[in-house]
């Protein structure tokens, strides 16, 4: 059978893609489109040499863990070894589901015309096999995801956030709701509902003692500067949760939140709080409601 190595080289980079794409997905943090092809471009040169060659360098497990740190820091460029080795992890966990559907595709398909060395797919179906199972793979992890996500435990409905106001930094409990998928309807950007009274001595007390007048339109009890300064931040945000459906919550824009949960941080920059003027619990044991996918 021929073999050709840039056929090889453009298959392997389409798979180096997808699972680092699998990966981000996981980890929730989406990657520069170069980075991801630089990262893919790196996994297919080792291929490549991993399939011309019989060097055990190659072959050896120190060399394919190096690699795969390599591949995870040019791709998402983590801030401390703790991200990396997660991120090496979920590379790893996302490879194993990628190539147990493949391996069972090329049981069922049966190709004649397909051979593995070192490990290496090859042959007339591989492209087809690759493309089939990353699809296959893409919907076992997505599945999955939603299925831990169902299973989350009291421990981590909680975590700590950060929100810069006004040059100002607030930090108070927030409660982790999967259901929270508020977002400002024209950008699409997430919300991260707040209470009034966290805000107090942050923002203008015009602005909290007379949300209402302002979803309303009646600007006539806040001062002229404090329209001006604030007029371009606040947004009108729709909502059918906290106990009111189709209801409308004042919100702000603010430079950046950062969510602190097991001991890991993710910074978000121009997120939009919602105010709301009612406690959330009566325990306080949070003051605020953040989404997964700010997390």
């Amino acid at each position: 059978m021929t073999i050709y190595i840039d056929l090889i080289f453009f298959e392997n980079i389409i798979m180096n893609s997808i699972i680092i794409y699998a990966t981000s997905i996981i980890i929730k943090q989406k990657p520069k489109i170069l980075r991801v092809l630089i990262s893919s471009i790196i996994g297919a040169i080792y291929s490549i040499a991993l399939y011309i060659t019989n060097y055990k360098i190659y072959t050896s497990i120190f060399s394919k863990i190096m690699l795969s740190i390599i591949m995870m820091y040019v791709a998402f460029k983590p801030s401390n070894l703790k991200k990396l080795f997660k991120q090496v992890l979920i590379l790893y966990l996302t490879s194993f589901v990628f190539g147990g559907v493949a391996l069972n595709l090329i049981y069922f398909l049966k190709p004649e015309n397909i051979s593995i060395k070192n490990g290496l797919f090859t042959g007339e179906y591989a492209l087809k096999v690759i493309m089939l199972g990353a699809l296959v793979a893409l919907i076992i992890v997505k599945i999955s995801i939603k299925i831990i996500k169902s299973k989350i435990t009291t421990k981590d409905m909680y975590c700590k956030i950060k929100m810069k106001i006004n040059e100002k930094q607030i930090e108070t409990n927030a409660m982790i709701d999967t259901g929270n998928l508020v977002k400002e309807p024209i950008t699409n950007t997430p919300v991260v509902i707040v209470e009034s009274s966290l805000l107090e001595g942050i923002i203008p007390k015009e602005i909290l003692n007379n949300l209402e007048n302002i979803l309303c339109g009646n600007l006539n009890n806040i001062p002229q500067e404090i329209q001006e300064e604030y007029f371009t931040r606040l947004r009108c945000i729709p909502f059918s949760s906290l106990g009111k459906e189709n209801g409308m919550l004042v919100g702000i824009k603010i430079p950046e939140i950062i969510a602190q949960n097991e001991e890991e941080e993710k910074k978000t920059s121009n997120i939009i709080i919602g105010i709301y003027d009612k406690s959330l619990t009566k325990r306080g044991e949070y003051r605020a409601l953040i989404g997964v996918e700010l997390i």
